[in-house]
C-alpha cells in the first residue's frame, strides 16, 4: 500500500453519476477506495488492527470524491471549500474509533485545499458497504471563480 494516492477512480459502479452540480455546489456520490476500478482494501475495519492500516484506503476514497467534484468544474473555477464530509465505515462490532479514522480524510482535504477543506463532518459506522469496501466517502463542496 505504498503507491501514491491519486483520485482517478470516480467511475460509477451503477446507475448514478459520480458528482452532480447545482449552481455553485457540487455533491459527490459515495466513493470507495478504488484505483483503476479495483478496491485497494476489502473487509470491515477491525478494532484489533492499527488505524494506520486503513490510512491509504480512506485517503484514496477521499481523493476519488475530490476528483469527482473537480471534474464538475469549468475553466477558471476552483473548489472553494468543503461544506460537508460524510465518512461511512464498515465497522466490525468492537470498532469505535470512527472519528479518528475520518481524520485521515479531513487531513487529506486540508492538505489539498487548506483550511477551506475542513467543513462539517459525520463518521458513520455501517453493517456493510458496496463491494466489501471498508470505507465510502461522500462530500459536498462549493465552487469559486478565479479572478
Amino acid at each position: 500500500m505504498n503507491a501514491p494516492v491519486t483520485g482517478a477512480s470516480a467511475r460509477p459502479q451503477g446507475n448514478y453519476v459520480a458528482a452532480k452540480r447545482h449552481a455553485d455546489v457540487i455533491y459527490t456520490a459515495g466513493m470507495t477506495p478504488r484505483r483503476a476500478g479495483v478496491l485497494l482494501l476489502q473487509g470491515p475495519v477491525r478494532a484489533d488492527s492499527p488505524l494506520e492500516d486503513y490510512r491509504e484506503a480512506v485517503t484514496l476514497a477521499c481523493a476519488n470524491a475530490l476528483h469527482a467534484a473537480r471534474a464538475r468544474l469549468t475553466r477558471g473555477e476552483d473548489i472553494d471549500g468543503v461544506l460537508s464530509l460524510t465518512v461511512f465505515i464498515w465497522a466490525a462490532k468492537a470498532f469505535s474509533a470512527h472519528s479518528r479514522l475520518a481524520d485521515f480524510a479531513s487531513n487529506y482535504l486540508a492538505a489539498e485545499l487548506g483550511t477551506a477543506g475542513i467543513g462539517a463532518r459525520a463518521a458513520v459506522g455501517v453493517a456493510s458497504l458496496p463491494g466489501n469496501a471498508p470505507v465510502e466517502i461522500q462530500l459536498i463542496a462549493t465552487v469559486s471563480r478565479r479572478e
